[in-house]
């Protein structure tokens, strides 16, 4: 007998696949130092989402979502917590602070979201965040001197280690034997009592409260990865992840140590959430039509002059998590070139092009150089970027004509359509969202 050909195996195979047709899921990244407007994106594809998931990272996140005129600032909890139609997911890669979370709960809830505890579930996998983490942050960081890294002392990197080095406590450990994950919580505030000596606090006031938090999260606590595996499987439902933070950031990708402590980047989704490759679909780099970051590190295009002022003004640059001001400064095409290198961009969305209104001119970094000679990619150690010379192409701004209105692409001032075709171009991946204003309708959708 003749045997059948691979192909015609592979095709039979394919026929009696269990589940020949499952969901893609959509990734929204941030592409710069953070702060780009990622809620605002996932805010509107959220709207048409049966999922929406956090990958990683904790409660130094923050996203401002505008709905109707009424703001929602969201640290931990996914951008559809306010959506009726959204199941939301906190995955295994992240970092849960569960007493500011109820906090954070409790603060959307009084603008109005109802019905959330059905719609909210914790992975049974992710680790804890303790107050005697934020403690350790904050005296880390106050070691360091005038070498600090500007954390958000959230405790988060702290919980991190913990988690490396093998001794944190997850959301499971919890919802088990209690008297199981008071030993573990004692053992682990005395390991960083040893560690830190002046790190104050009361453990057993600490496992009270936790005892009640317990009885609060344990609806919403299940295993995450066999759900939104289910869900994938399921074929008929719309997924979406949103990164936290953003690729600069990334522990291993961004400006070390300036960095946060978990994958911002398209790996992160996989690992954060159990998330097979092969059911990625769009990868959506959220770009700001400018540049800014928040605490110490590099930042080649920073300006420190009036149009920085400005920027920051307009832009209104403070930190939704900490309340910080953010640094200012020219879009920067050679750090977007390497975060698409490492993601993959699909398509971008280009924030804010409204706060360039009224700039007569608008520089945008095409080359970093250092003794004349032109660097390949972004240098992985800043400690070699005090000497690099940054070249700039300049674009004539559209000063007196306001981009606030545009809702299509061929209405935006000329000079702004011609910024957005540069940027194209540059990087080799479409721009399909324009944002000009705060508002969630203040989008422009280019295809």
């Amino acid at each position: 007998m003749t045997s059948r050909s691979s192909a015609t195996q592979r095709r039979n195979s394919a026929a009696v696949h269990p589940y020949p047709n499952p969901s893609s899921v959509v990734i929204v990244l941030g592409a710069q130092w953070g702060d780009e407007g990622k809620g605002k994106l996932v805010d509107l594809l959220a709207s048409e989402a049966d999922i929406v998931c956090r990958c990683q990272g904790g409660n130094n996140a923050g996203h401002s979502v505008v709905v109707d005129g009424v703001e929602y600032d969201f640290h931990m909890l996914p951008s559809g917590f306010h959506l009726q139609n959204c199941v939301n997911i906190i995955g295994n890669g992240c970092v849960v602070n569960l007493p500011e979370l109820v906090e954070e709960i409790q603060k959307n809830e009084s603008r109005g979201v109802t019905d959330w505890s059905r719609r909210l579930f914790i992975s049974d996998r992710a680790h804890l965040v303790f107050d005697f983490h934020k403690q350790t942050d904050g005296l880390i960081e106050r070691g360091r001197g005038t070498g600090s890294l500007g954390t958000t002392k959230k405790g988060i990197g702290p919980t991190y280690s913990s988690k490396a080095t093998r001794n944190g406590i997850r959301m499971i450990d919890l919802m088990g034997d209690f008297s199981i994950f008071t030993e573990k919580l004692r053992n682990l505030f005395n390991y960083y009592k040893l560690t830190f000596p002046d790190l104050e606090g009361d453990v057993e006031k600490t496992i009270e409260q936790f005892k009640q938090l317990a009885d609060y999260f344990r609806p919403m606590t299940i295993d995450t990865v066999a759900y939104l595996n289910q869900a994938i499987i399921d074929g008929s439902k719309k997924i979406l992840v949103e990164g936290a933070n953003a690729t600069m950031l990334d522990i291993d990708f961004g400006t070390y140590p300036y960095v946060t402590s978990s994958n911002c980047s398209v790996g992160g989704a996989c690992t954060g959430l159990g998330l097979p490759p092969k059911h990625i679909g769009d990868i959506y780099g959220v770009v700001k039509a400018y540049t800014t970051r928040v605490g110490d590190g590099v930042f080649p295009t920073e300006l420190k002059n009036e149009i920085g002022e400005h920027l920051q003004t307009r832009g209104r640059e403070w930190g939704v998590t900490t309340g910080r001001k953010r640094r200012c400064g020219w879009l920067d095409l050679v750090l977007l070139k390497y975060t698409n290198m490492i993601n993959g961009f699909t398509a971008l969305c280009l924030t804010k092009l409204d706060t360039l209104d009224e700039l007569s001119e608008i520089k945008v970094a095409t080359t970093y150089k250092r003794n004349g000679i032109e660097l390949p990619s972004f240098p992985a150690s800043v400690d070699t970027m005090h000497d690099i010379e940054v070249e700039y192409v300049t674009f004539p701004g559209w000063r007196g004509r306001s981009t606030s209105e545009c809702r299509t692409f061929n209405s935006l001032p000329h000079n702004a359509r011609l910024y957005v075709q540069f940027i194209e171009q540059y990087l080799g991946v479409p721009v399909k969202w324009i944002g000009v204003g705060k508002d969630r309708m203040a989008m422009v959708r280019v295809f």
